[in-house]
């Protein structure tokens, strides 16, 4: 019964839990003043930021662009609650809320969202893969 038992631990410790990738659009606020600074944020994420994120469990946080509309992929395990990991991250360190309310002087809604809302999700309408 002990070598099930440590078989079953050994086994489950090497699996990982299934990740999805999320994908999220917004717009920067027009002006390329907005647009830069927005930029330089995120060539300069503040080191409280990061771990948050690793903290609430974000696997890989991804950034796209074209011209002032941004393209958020996340990749986090099968089922989060995206809602709870925010304020997770956020709870970390006094400096991710700021963060957060710093981008958001940044960021409106794409056409079709919700007044006051800015990060909406896509969601897939295609796919391929190869055979």
């Amino acid at each position: 019964m002990t070598a099930l038992l440590a078989a079953a631990v050994f086994f489950s410790c090497g699996q990982s839990e299934k990740l999805i990738d999320k994908v999220f659009v917004m717009n920067i606020k027009p002006g390329d003043d907005q647009l830069k600074a927005y930029l330089d944020y995120h060539r300069n994420v503040w080191p409280e930021v990061e771990k948050g994120f690793t903290l609430a469990g974000y696997e890989k946080i991804r950034l796209f662009r074209s011209h002032h509309t941004v393209v958020m992929v996340i990749a986090v395990p099968e089922g989060a609650d995206l809602a709870a990991m925010g304020k997770k991250a956020e709870s970390y360190d006094k400096r991710c809320a700021e963060w957060n309310r710093l981008m958001a002087g940044y960021q409106e809604g794409v056409a079709g969202t919700a007044p006051g809302e800015t990060w909406t999700e896509a969601a897939p309408f295609y796919e391929f893969s190869r055979p």
